[in-house]
């Protein structure tokens, strides 16, 4: 079974050749350079981008893959969520394709590809499903921020979801009010390793409550307001280490703390962890220290934390194997899918 995905949801152009299971080819074309001098993603220019980068990052996917459009057996991509205009791309180019080519075609929600990520694993990549048991999963990127019951392949819930801000949108807007460049996230996090232990304790958003929800505006505004009473950190590069340190901390902490709470409230000992955010390093370290507590913690590899068609095709692969219905190929977009 050979599937071509593509992903177009923000602002990265993917496309990757999934075969029985192994990923492999797996294309990405990234427009930070293009967004970081207007502090994030334009949507207009994000179209344009994929409108110019697909037709060869879709032949440059089949050509490392060795496979030509008559050796498919369906084409997928990303239906939503994400920008209306970056989803239209890589939607209706695929639609046409599988079209063309007389393929079923699948339209993929681009969070519950994220719940598949984890399990790509390997050189060549391959999904791996052999330790697969029933887990919390956490979602955690710039956009959003979830965590979701993961009861088998096929069924999952939604615990709670970002009120306001995600982590990563945090990250970013606070690395604005710093001066940072975009995205913000991975500076933070470098910064943050030569910190000292000096550096400031903000509140956390939410971390004793019940529910399964997350909140980081509140603790964006926090930053605001030390930032606006100790002006003079912000010339002072130790003082700069410690405030991201302070941050990525209460971050973490609260991501940690619901995670794990809700993993145990529902007497389950396997966590996962995608998204862009997942990318990040104290978190990183945070999360896989509960594999030595008896816990199992999966984190998607760097490549696959970040929008990739990879997973695409692992998931339009894993509904085939299923037995789920193709998508119609007059299909539309959803914009704002949310994951069931």
């Amino acid at each position: 079974m050979t599937i071509l995905a593509l992903e177009t949801s923000c602002d990265e152009t993917s496309a990757a050749v999934v075969r029985d299971g192994i990923v492999r080819s797996n294309v990405v074309s990234s427009q930070v350079r293009l967004h970081a001098e207007y502090g994030g993603v334009v949507p207009e220019l994000a179209a344009r981008e994929h409108l110019k980068n697909l037709l060869p990052v879709a032949r440059a996917a089949l050509a490392e893959a060795n496979v030509s459009p008559a050796d498919l057996d369906a084409v997928a991509a990303t239906q939503g969520p994400g920008l209306p205009t970056a989803l239209l791309i890589g939607f209706k180019a695929a639609q046409s394709f599988a079209f063309a080519l007389r393929k079923p075609f699948f339209g993929i929600n681009h969070h519950e590809a994220h719940l598949f990520s984890p399990w790509i694993t390997g050189d060549p990549p391959k999904a791996d499903f052999k330790g697969f048991q029933p887990h919390v999963s956490l979602i955690v990127s710039g956009g959003h921020t979830m965590l979701v019951h993961v009861e088998s392949e096929t069924k999952h819930r939604v615990l709670g979801s970002t009120l306001d801000d995600a982590a990563g949108e945090c990250f970013d807007k606070v690395g604005k009010m710093l001066g940072l460049p975009y995205p913000a996230g991975p500076e933070i996090d470098r910064l943050a390793r030569s910190a000292n232990h000096a550096y400031p304790r903000f509140p956390k958003p939410l971390i004793h409550e019940k529910n399964d929800d997350f909140s980081f505006s509140g603790l964006k505004t926090s930053v605001r307001y030390f930032l606006r009473d100790h002006p003079e950190i912000l010339d002072d590069r130790q003082e700069l280490c410690n405030l991201c340190a302070g941050l990525q901390e209460t971050i973490v902490d609260v991501l940690n703390s619901k995670t794990f709470r809700a993993a145990d409230r529902l007497g389950l000992r396997c966590v996962t962890v995608s998204g862009g955010v997942a990318c990040n390093s104290g978190l990183r370290d945070r999360f896989l220290a509960a594999n030595k507590l008896g816990w199992t913690v999966r984190f998607a590899e760097n490549r696959f934390c970040t929008d990739n068609a990879a997973m695409i095709g692992i998931l339009a692969e894993r509904k085939l194997i299923h037995g789920a219905a193709p998508a119609a190929v007059d299909d539309e977009i959803k914009p704002g899918w949310v994951l069931a």
